[in-house]
């Protein structure tokens, strides 16, 4: 007799088929270990995330980890630090495997020791160093932007050299890695070779953004009130100025007063001394009260030559300067006081610093014309002497306290518009890195004598030359004073007006007026000029015709903006223990000029 159906025992409700034929045991027993398996997995991959576990093994413990610690990414202000993986290793899951299984090959470094000791590690840290930068520009620096956007960044907050150049990363397509290498580690850029960093760094359009408007109004803000301080600290300066002026005025004045009378006694002219002592003399029927004046700041250079500003391994601002059109002065005009006392300290481009030498010279600026001449006059503080160590008696050029040069730069001038004057400083001249010896000398004896100089190579330009030597490729000496063009090809340049025009006022009053093109020539055109020191202020007033027609002048016309430089040699220095400017711009009355050489 068979059982009812009712009467059958039924199965348990984990034996019961459920999807597809599997029991719900297995779905729950295949979920359960699914949440197992990913959270041990997970957990395992996040545990390899850790800075702890980053630094367990001595390479990195030993070597960069102790580059990282103390810096601004691993302790600041705001208590906000970024470990290992968030620099090195990306957020979303599927890159974040991509890298973990690359970042496997380092297990086998370990096992061969590759980078086992300090010496190994230097010797292929900067492959690893390309390694990481390539990865980082291929992924347009993602692992930064996830701390670090252009969306929150304030322009207010910043340097204007960091305002200006993530301006234009923005415009251009520049990416993070171009520019912060060695964060937070030793920055090895200096160490790889210009032409890579060239092709690492350049722009890429696929990262080109919208400015954010954010942005721009911080920008705009930022601006506004910066240019209030400057007209604020100006009128300060001023005012100041003015009343140093007076005591000048007074001084003169008692001085020509009594030189008058004691001529006026004997029948004598007045001397030449007291002649000098008027300051602006040259420049009679100018009234300079009714001039505005520009105030510029002059700073110590050391060895920054052209070439270490064109080489991308010793000036990151070579490739924006090169390659992006900027000029020196985009990134830098507001930061001449921290370049300038940094470098007079002494360091890697001033191996011989001067005790006590200042840093800046900040200087007030006067020009105007008459429609014939030009009329320049500059004034700035005194700052007593100090002297240079590694010369007998510590002046460096005992016959000239001062001595004032400005440079006009002409046409046909490789980035001419944006370095100025820098385009003669050559790491080859006197006092240079690289200056020849006399052996150089004696080598290139024909060379040495068409130019001319019995014991120092002076500035020149690199369109004289056939090859200027940048980067100083496999142990080259940089700069190249000695593939000089042939002398056809000079006389031809200088007739096109590619050449820098040379003005020099000395401390007694004397003055020269030349050029710069495969040497500094002193051409002997007219030119008039006066120096004086009075009550601890320099005054240098000098003049020159607007278009002399001579060869070696840059004619001055309306309507056309010049690039030009100034220098200062302070405290009886010479070559380059000077004060210089960076590139300003002139024009005859013209407003948008830096220097508006107004007519009166």
């Amino acid at each position: 007799m068979t059982q009812s159906s009712e009467n059958k025992t039924k199965k348990p409700i984990w034996q019961r088929y459920f999807f597809w034929g599997m029991p719900l045991a297995g779905i729950v027993g295949a979920f359960a270990a699914g949440i197992i398996f990913w959270g041990g997995f997970n957990t395992a991959m996040e545990a390899t995330n850790t800075q702890k576990f980053c630094v367990s093994c001595h390479e990195m413990n030993d070597f960069v980890y102790q580059e990282y610690k103390g810096t601004i990414h691993d302790v600041n202000r705001s208590g906000v630090g970024a470990t290992c993986s968030d620099c090195h290793v990306p957020k979303d899951w599927t890159h974040k495997m991509i890298r973990k299984v690359k970042a496997s090959r380092e297990l086998w470094g370990k096992f061969t020791g590759s980078i086992s000791t300090k010496e190994k590690f230097e010797a292929k840290r900067l492959h690893l160093a390309m390694n990481e930068w390539e990865r980082m520009k291929a992924t347009d620096s993602i692992e930064c932007r996830n701390c670090h956007g252009f969306d929150s960044m304030m322009p207010e907050f910043q340097k204007p050299r960091a305002r200006q150049q993530h301006l234009n990363a923005m415009k251009v397509g520049q990416t993070c890695i171009d520019c912060h290498k060695g964060v937070a580690h030793t920055d090895l850029r200096d160490r790889a070779d210009g032409d890579y960093l060239e092709e690492l760094e350049a722009p890429n359009p696929e990262f080109v953004r919208e400015i954010p408007q954010e942005f721009l109004d911080s920008l705009a803000y930022i601006t506004e009130k910066e240019a209030e301080e400057a007209a604020a600290a100006k009128l300060a300066e001023q005012q100041a100025q003015e009343a140093v002026r007076a005591r000048i005025a007074a001084a003169v004045a008692a001085a020509r007063a009594e030189d008058q009378a004691k001529a006026a006694g004997s029948g004598a002219e007045a001397s030449p001394a007291a002649s000098a002592a008027q300051a602006g003399s040259i420049a009679a029927d100018v009234d300079w009260d009714a001039v505005a004046s520009t105030d510029i700041t002059l700073f110590y250079p050391g060895q920054a030559s052209f070439e270490w500003v064109l080489n991308g391994r010793t000036h990151g601002g070579a490739r924006p300067l090169s390659k992006a059109g900027d000029a020196c002065s985009t990134c830098h005009a507001a930061e001449l006081d921290t370049i300038g006392n940094k470098i007079v300290a002494g360091g890697e481009i001033e191996p011989t610093p001067i005790p006590g030498k200042r840093g800046t010279i900040s200087t007030r600026l006067q020009a105007t014309h008459d429609g014939e001449n030009l009329y320049m006059r500059l004034q700035w503080q005194d700052a007593g002497h100090h002297p240079a160590p590694f010369v007998e008696g510590g002046k460096m050029d005992p016959d000239n306290q001062i001595k004032v040069a400005m440079m006009i730069t002409g046409v046909g001038i490789e980035m001419g518009p944006a370095v100025g004057c820098w385009a003669a400083c050559h790491a080859d001249s006197g006092y240079m890195p690289f200056e020849p010896d006399a052996d150089g000398l004696a080598a290139n004896a024909a060379v040495f004598e068409r130019l001319g100089t019995p014991d120092v190579i002076t500035k020149y330009l690199a369109e004289s030359r056939t090859d200027i030597e940048i980067r100083g490729r496999r142990g080259k000496a940089q700069g190249g004073w000695d593939k000089l063009k042939p002398a056809e090809e000079i006389d031809q340049l200088l007739a096109d007006g590619t050449f820098l025009d040379l003005l020099r006022v000395y401390a007694d009053g004397r003055a020269s007026n030349g050029h710069i093109l495969e040497r500094r020539v002193d051409d002997g055109d007219e030119m008039a000029a006066e120096a004086s020191l009075s009550d601890g202020t320099w005054t240098v007033v000098f003049s020159r015709p607007l278009n002399s027609g001579a060869a070696g002048d840059v004619p001055l016309e309306a309507g056309r903006i010049y690039t030009v430089g100034f220098a200062i040699h302070d405290d009886y220095a010479d070559a380059r223990f000077h004060h210089v400017t960076l590139d300003l711009s002139l024009a005859l009355d013209d407003a948008a000029a830096t220097i508006n050489v107004t007519k009166q």
